[in-house]
C-alpha cells in the first residue's frame, strides 16, 4: 500500500516517484475497466487491450504528466520509453486483475 494516493499534494523527489504517479493513474483506468467486466477473463482482456492501445509518452502533448517527465532526446530513447511503459502497463494490469478476483474462483473479491 502506497499512501501517496491519499495525499492532496505529493512531493516528487525523483524518477521512481514520477513512475509511481504514472502507474497510479494507469491503475485508476484499469480499475474502471475491471469494474465493468463480467468475469475475470473479461477483465484480463479489457486491461490487456487498455495496456496495448496507443498511449502518449513523455514529450507528447497529450501525455498527462508532461511537466513532470523529461521528453526523450532521440527517436531511439522514445522507442525505449514506449516499450518500457508498454511492459509496465501490461504487467500492472495482469497483476491487478489477479488481486481483484478471489484466487481460483474468478469471482470478484473487492466489490
Amino acid at each position: 500500500f502506497k499512501s501517496n494516493v491519499l495525499f492532496r499534494n505529493f512531493e516528487v523527489k525523483g524518477p521512481s516517484d514520477r513512475l509511481l504517479v504514472y502507474l497510479t493513474l494507469f491503475t485508476t483506468e484499469c480499475l474502471k475497466k475491471i469494474e465493468g467486466a463480467a468475469s475475470q477473463e473479461d477483465a484480463l482482456k479489457a486491461v490487456t487491450s487498455l495496456a496495448l492501445e496507443p498511449f502518449a509518452i513523455p514529450g507528447d502533448s497529450s501525455f498527462p504528466l508532461g511537466p513532470y517527465f523529461p521528453a526523450p532526446e532521440s527517436k531511439q530513447e522514445s522507442d525505449f520509453i514506449r516499450g518500457y511503459f508498454k511492459q509496465l502497463r501490461e504487467e500492472l494490469g495482469r497483476r491487478l486483475v489477479e488481486r481483484c478476483y478471489a484466487e481460483g474462483t474468478g469471482v470478484p473479491s473487492k466489490w
